[in-house]
């Protein structure tokens, strides 16, 4: 019977993986980020706060 525990196939991608919180962002593309979440904390809670 075959030894099925073996990947040696993916052992050439753990390398060079590489995973969100190691990627260096800029300023501007954090500044885009707070931006998009006040647009939608604002769509969620103010507009159907304006609507009642």
């Amino acid at each position: 019977m075959a030894d099925h525990h073996e990947h040696d196939h993916f052992k050439e991608f753990d390398y060079e993986r590489v995973t969100s919180p190691m990627q260096e962002i800029t300023s501007g593309q954090a500044a885009t980020g707070a931006v998009i979440a006040l647009v939608g904390i604002l769509v969620t809670f103010v507009v159907p706060l304006l609507l009642v």
